[in-house]
């Protein structure tokens, strides 16, 4: 049975919605629109498998299949780096499972989330910031999903030079590229709007059926290459060049595993924008227990063994998966695996980096900007940020890119769990979140205090932003000094999304129990409703 509480209806699984009238009324907000809003219960339909397909559809994509040789290139063993890989995503599913509750429990966006602790509108500060990485990791997965578009044709077309070998030309920086190319990308790109554009059940549906095509191709694709080396190569026989000492405990393995929680740390504050959608708090908590770590874990570990066999095979360690499938004789098979990488690409691309953004986006407008006309924006940014340029340089993708933005969503992270958590024990007033003028307003719609501490968790964390030195020419290998942006907080660096997280949540911790916010009681709330 259900109990009305003021403008919410509460389920006795502990579910919230706002009821008919309260809805009615919050229409005109300027705060509202039909995409942020709750999602009525009846629409909470995402079950334990689509959570699993989602983190699979998402988890099996090309960067996830180069993760290990990163690592492998700084003097990781094989073993090392799935190590690495394995206690990232165990870490960053906590705050994920976290985070995730909120939106289950009352089917809010992540930006809707963060009003109840940045504000009415100071949530536009955290939401723009995730939106802006979210760009970035679109514009790197679309431009990948073009390189796959480019072979694939290339493939089918019998390697006519035409295509493989046109008209280079060169956009913004970088270096340039066939035409062809770029018109693979353009496609690639068209074909993600068009899937944003048919709204949240087509991202559903599509995740559906693209999280077992993608793992039966991978597996297939591990079967085939061991029979064509006949065992798993020399690969597994190395072990690095670093061992188990203190060059990797205390060198190697802290920014490594800071770069690999990075990996979905945003992910980490916007899945509430997918749990919204949940049945019930078991459904989405056991999905994604069941779906990240173990195929973050999976996919890396076959990249391996793939990676492995191609030394028997061919003669040398070929990482880049495109690449492989561009080596195959059988045309067919080539189309096939090709098709397949188009479509972990998509598949992720869609999920993880046009969602969240159409959503904070919407956020900063609500009436002027939709969910579709978000993803639009999204899709335009990441064409602006140049992603080729980005891939261009290893280092910097994983220890600058990936290091720096992680410390900045560690800092966000620690702000809203140790407000929804530790400050209001997961109680949030829905209608609330929707007026401008409610219990979330703070002063003139912002926090002070989750701003503060934002701030001091971002410093903290990335403050020290480092490049290591290239010893043959005595440079810095990224746009940091060698000693770091703020030399003494150089140190913290190596752990900077944990460093962001605990910095942001104590001093927010502090900020409240120093400055406490009195809120309006049940009773006066039951006042004003009447």
């Amino acid at each position: 049975m259900t109990a009305a509480m003021y403008e919410e209806t509460v389920y006795t699984d502990g579910r919230h919605e706002l009821t008919p009238q309260t809805e009615a009324a919050l229409t005109d907000s300027p705060i509202y629109n039909e995409d942020l809003a709750p999602v009525p219960i009846a629409r909470r339909t995402w079950n334990t498998y689509n959570y699993v397909a989602l983190w699979i559809g998402m988890a099996h994509n090309i960067p996830t299949w180069l993760l290990a040789s990163g690592l492998i290139a700084l003097g990781m063993a094989w073993y090392q780096a799935i190590l690495t890989i394995a206690i990232a995503n165990v870490i960053v599913l906590v705050p994920m499972l976290l985070n995730s509750h909120a939106g289950t429990k009352y089917g809010i966006p992540y930006p809707v989330f963060a009003r109840a602790s940045f504000g009415v509108f100071g949530a536009n500060l955290p939401a723009l910031l995730r939106a802006g990485v979210a760009c970035g990791w679109f514009g790197i997965q679309t431009w990948i999903g073009g390189g796959a578009i480019f072979t694939l044709v290339g493939a089918a077309l019998g390697h006519a030079d035409w295509w493989e070998k046109a008209t280079t030309f060169q956009l913004g920086f970088g270096g340039a590229q066939p035409w062809t190319l770029w018109l693979s990308f353009l496609v690639f790109w068209a074909l993600n709007i068009f899937i944003i554009l048919r709204g949240m059940d087509a991202v559903r549906r599509f995740e559906n059926w693209a999280a077992p095509f993608v793992l039966a191709v991978a597996v297939f694709l591990l079967i085939w290459m061991v029979i064509q080396a006949n065992g798993f190569g020399p690969i597994l026989e190395e072990h690095g060049t670093v061992g188990w000492g203190g060059d990797f405990w205390f060198k190697l393995f802290p920014p490594a595993l800071m770069g690999m929680i990075a990996f979905w740390s945003t992910l980490s504050l916007n899945m509430p924008d997918f749990t919204r959608f949940g049945k019930s708090q078991r459904s989405q908590a056991i999905g994604q227990i069941l779906g990240l770590p173990t195929t973050m874990t999976i996919f890396p570990l076959i990249a391996v063994l793939v990676t492995s066999a191609t030394v028997v095979v061919y003669g040398e360690a070929i990482w880049d998966p495109v690449a492989l499938v561009g080596k195959f004789d059988n045309p067919f098979v080539v189309i096939f695996a090709l098709f397949a990488l188009g479509v972990a690409t998509l598949s992720v691309n869609v999920a993880a980096n046009i969602v969240s953004p159409s959503y904070d986006f919407s956020n900063a407008w609500p009436k002027l900007i939709s969910f579709r006309t978000g993803g639009l924006i999204t899709g335009v940014l990441g064409i602006l940020i140049q992603p080729w340029n980005l891939l261009a340089n290893p280092s910097l993708y994983v220890f600058t890119w990936l290091g720096f933005y992680g410390g900045a969503t560690g800092a966000i992270a620690g702000v809203l769990i140790a407000d929804y958590w530790l400050i209001r024990r997961t109680s949030l007033r829905l209608a609330d979140l929707y007026k401008p003028m409610g219990i979330y307003r703070y002063a003139s719609g912002w926090n002070w205090r989750a701003v503060a501490a934002l701030a001091i968790g971002i410093v903290l964390a990335v403050g020290g932003a480092y490049s290591a030195i290239d010893p043959a020419t005595g440079s810095p290998t990224g746009p940091f000094p060698d000693v770091g942006l703020i030399p003494f907080l150089k140190p913290l660096y190596d752990y900077s999304w944990v460093v962001g997280l605990v910095a942001a949540f104590l001093s927010y911790w502090l900020f409240v129990t120093v400055s406490p916010r009195t809120e309006p009681t049940a009773e006066v709330m039951a006042e004003q409703a009447a």
